[in-house]
Parts: C-alpha cells; sequence; structure tokens
C-alpha cells in the first residue's frame, strides 16, 4: 500500500514583504540609490527590491557604527548588554513563524527546516552569547579582554538568519558594533532583522545592515574604519579576503568552503547511517559547507548500503518549500543551479554512474533531483570540487587507513562524519581525520556553544562557543587552524 501526502501548505499572511527596501544605518531604514530584484527561487516571482549599496552608504553605517560604539555600547556593562541580546531572542521566538515563511520564500530551503531548525537555533545563539556578555573577566580569553570597535560581516545565502545570528551574537555580546552585509539572493530576513533590532530598542548605530552585491562586501573589507572582518562563503571569496587585508592590523574569521567526507565502517547500523546519508548530504538542498558530500563506505557492506540509499532517496518528497510535507526544497539561484548541473555533467564525462529518483520537478523556479554518482574515483572532480547542491559522491574503502588516506586527500577540511559501533574505532578515525567539526554516528548537528570551522582551504579561526567569542576580543586567545 502506497500512502500519497496531501498538501499542506503554510500561509503566507503572516508576512508583508515591501515592494522596496533600503539599508539599516543608525537605527533607521534610509533610501537606497539603485536597487535590484530579490526573487522567490521555487516561482521566480519578484518578491521584492533591495538597495544596491554603495561606499558612501558603507561609509555612512561604518560612522554610525563607529559613534555608537564610542558612545554608548563601549560605555555599557556587559550585563546590559546582555539585556538586550535576551531581549532580540525572545522577540525572534515570538516572531518565529514569520520569520520562518521568509526565509522560505526568499531562500527556497522547505518550511520545516526554517521552523524547526533555521529559526530555533538563531534564537539559541542569541540566548547564548547573551549569557556570556558579563562574564568575558573570568572565561580564561586574556587579562581584561577589550573589543575591537567596529567588525564588517559578510554572511552568505544558504543559511541567511541563522549566519547573521552566527556573527551578530558573540560581536555584541563582546562590545563590537556592526556593519553587517547579507547575500544579495537573500536579504529579506536580514532586514525584518533590522526591526526586531529597532523593537528591541538596541541603541541607534549599533547594528547596521547594507544590502548590496560583491562590490558593497568589497568595501566593507576596504574600509579603514572596519577593525574586524567576518566572513562566511566561498573559498574564491575568502582568499581575495585575506590577500585585502594581508597588509593591514584587521583580524578575521574566514568560514569557507568544504568537502565534507561521510565515513561508513562495516559494523555501522546500515539503516540509521542511510538516515544519516540523506541527512548529511540532501539537508538544505546539499546548501552547506559542511555537507557529507562525499561517502567513503567500506567495500564489503556497499553495495548493501547503496541498494538501501536509493530506496530511502526514492521517499524525499521535492516540491513546494512552503508545503509542511516538502523535504528538498529550491535551489537558490539560476545560478547556483547552473553550476550544478554543470558539475554533475562532469562526473557523467569522467565515467561514474547516476541515479536520481523519479521526481516531478516543477517548470518554474530551480529545482535538481536528490542525486548519487557510484564507481567516484579520488581523480574525479565531483570528488574534489565542492558542488553546493543534493549530489552526493561514493567511494569505497578496504582499511581503515585507506579511509582516512581519502577522506584527508581534499584541499578542504571543515567536516566529516564517522559511523561505527566501536567507540575505539571512532575515536581513532577522529584523530586522523584532519577536519573542523567531526560527527560520531550522526551529521549536521549544531549547537551555539559548540566551536564550528575548518582547517587548509575551509577557513581560518573558529565561530560558536568560547572559541568564538576570542576572535571578537583583543586580547582573545583564539584558537583553531590558520
Amino acid at each position: 500500500m502506497t500512502f500519497e501526502y496531501a498538501p499542506a501548505p503554510e500561509s503566507r499572511s503572516i508576512v508583508s514583504i515591501k515592494p522596496k527596501y533600503g539599508h539599516f544605518i543608525n537605527g533607521s531604514f534610509v533610501a537606497g540609490k539603485k536597487h535590484f530584484p530579490t526573487i522567490n527561487p521555487a516561482t521566480e516571482e519578484i518578491l521584492s527590491h533591495i538597495a544596491l549599496g554603495g561606499a558612501s552608504d558603507v561609509d555612512k553605517a561604518v560612522m554610525a557604527a563607529q559613534k555608537a560604539y564610542t558612545k554608548t555600547w563601549s560605555k555599557l556593562s556587559g550585563k546590559e548588554r546582555g539585556k538586550y541580546l535576551y531581549r532580540i531572542a525572545r522577540i525572534l521566538q515570538e516572531r518565529a513563524r514569520e520569520f520562518a515563511v521568509l526565509e522560505t520564500l526568499d531562500n527556497g530551503k522547505p518550511i520545516r527546516e526554517t521552523r524547526d531548525i533555521d529559526i530555533p537555533l538563531v534564537a539559541a545563539h542569541f540566548f547564548y552569547h547573551a549569557g556570556w556578555a558579563d562574564k568575558l573577566d573570568y572565561a580564561g580569553l586574556g587579562h581584561s579582554p577589550k573589543a575591537y570597535g567596529v567588525a564588517g560581516q559578510i554572511i552568505p545565502w544558504n543559511f541567511p538568519l541563522l549566519m547573521l545570528a552566527w556573527k551578530v551574537a558573540p560581536a555584541l555580546a563582546t562590545g563590537n558594533t556592526v556593519v553587517l552585509k547579507p547575500a544579495e539572493t537573500t536579504s529579506l530576513t536580514a532586514l525584518l532583522f533590522a526591526e526586531v533590532c529597532q523593537q528591541a530598542e538596541l541603541p541607534d548605530g549599533v547594528v547596521n545592515i547594507v544590502t548590496g552585491d560583491g562590490s558593497t562586501g568589497s568595501a566593507i573589507v576596504n574600509h579603514p574604519g572596519i577593525h574586524k572582518i567576518a566572513f562566511t562563503g566561498s573559498t574564491e571569496v575568502g582568499k581575495k579576503i585575506a590577500r585585502a587585508i594581508a597588509s593591514t592590523d584587521k583580524k578575521a574569521t574566514l568560514e569557507l568552503g568544504g568537502k565534507g567526507a561521510n565515513i561508513v565502517f562495516d559494523d555501522a547500523p546500515v539503516d540509521e547511517t542511510v538516515e544519516g546519508i540523506v541527512n548529511g548530504i540532501f539537508f538544505n538542498q546539499g546548501h552547506v559547507c559542511c555537507a557529507g558530500s562525499r561517502l567513503i563506505v567500506q567495500e564489503s557492506i556497499a553495495e548493501e548500503i547503496i541498494e538501501k540509499l536509493k530506496v530511502r532517496m526514492a521517499k524525499i518528497r521535492v516540491g513546494d518549500p512552503l508545503d509542511k510535507n516538502t523535504d528538498l526544497g529550491a535551489i537558490n539561484s539560476k545560478e547556483q543551479l547552473i553550476k550544478i548541473k554543470e558539475l554533475s555533467a562532469i562526473g557523467d564525462a569522467e565515467g561514474a554512474e547516476r541515479w536520481s529518483p523519479q521526481c516531478n520537478l516543477s517548470n518554474k523556479g530551480f529545482w535538481f533531483a536528490p542525486t548519487v554518482f557510484t564507481g567516484v574515483t579520488q581523480a574525479n572532480r565531483i570528488a574534489q570540487e565542492e558542488i553546493f547542491g543534493p549530489v552526493l559522491s561514493v567511494l569505497t574503502f578496504r582499511t581503515p587507513q585507506e579511509a582516512m588516506d581519502k577522506a584527508n586527500n581534499t584541499p578542504f577540511g571543515l567536516s566529516a562524519g564517522i559511523w561505527s559501533e566501536k567507540g575505539s574505532r571512532i575515536f581513532w578515525a577522529s584523530q586522523h581525520l584532519k577536519a573542523g567539526v567531526i560527527w560520531a554516528n550522526t551529521f549536521n548537528k549544531f549547537d551555539p556553544a559548540s566551536p564550528f570551522g575548518g582547517y587548509k582551504e575551509s577557513g581560518w579561526g573558529r565561530e560558536g562557543g568560547k572559541h568564538g567569542l576570542a576572535a571578537y576580543l583583543k586580547n582573545g586567545k583564539e584558537t583553531g587552524a590558520k
């Protein structure tokens, strides 16, 4: 017997989207000079028009942030700063449904992910960092740690509001003020967050949001009034930022790309592992820096794992992101869809075997079916390059050491997963993997108290936890590979 799910759409009525948005500077919205459209990737509907920030807009935002830092924010005690963060966290919880619907409309990810994962984690980050605000002197972060001043923050489109929280919350807790640029394709929830700042009566200029494209981000990076840079995005852009600030005294945290290995040993619990593989690569359409995009499975159980994986993939529901039954939503943009298709075609040309379940994809919007490639070798580009989509490459191994060698054979080093019933094997593997985040018998689990970041071309420094606080303090003892 086959059960069909009736549509269960979430209402859009809770969200009010303005036809045009400006920047948020010094506690108020200011008109932009030029605008560009932001669209719903599931339908290609134009949702609104977003201001394209230039050097003058960034300059005004930096001046507002510097004034707020000098005259207000730096003079508040940690206890008082923490009160504002608690207030923001509570407002985010109160407006959680509004944020979830808007994030889904603007990003394309399923409503059940924005509702159950993204927005609760956003509030949790503000709650967590609010608790740190008055304890910095006792956290082992150096003698009398001090804020840098104005932090420039540039966030990506895959987790728009969550990446905002990852950066804004620790910056404010440690006494910095902020100039933030959201991603070009997903600015709406950041602009709604600006309303939350107003509702929380955050002092003017403490948080400033300038929307725009790469040129706007470049203006932030190169502004002399910015003392700290926090960036999440591609390795290519991260390298440009590193070169731009190399001759300055600016500090930076860079969370960049990844090609995470999900390693399955022959004693792994098969059904649980298959579910973890699906979550590792198909969560958020594979738009995850730490996605388990390389499945490295022991040869003796590879056939069983792949067979059960295909059965599970056939049950993934692809469709309207606002439908509460949807598992896999729309690809965020036309440009990203083109990249996914190009790299998948290269996988075909290199001799890997592609498989996708039967999916009825809409003619409108940007869609890609969940896909697995078998017969992949280390030399294949799909095993080395970040596809950033719902595409899994499968490799096999015979010995544990071979698994480690294949897992580490990548320019990236952000994440890895280990599946085994033996604790000793998990500990052994974790000591040999060159990855900043390692999960055991699970994948894609996050907590504000846990530091996140990578090695090699996956970035500099850490975000989250006490380690993430150190990155925003002059005397902070920041840890993490460089």
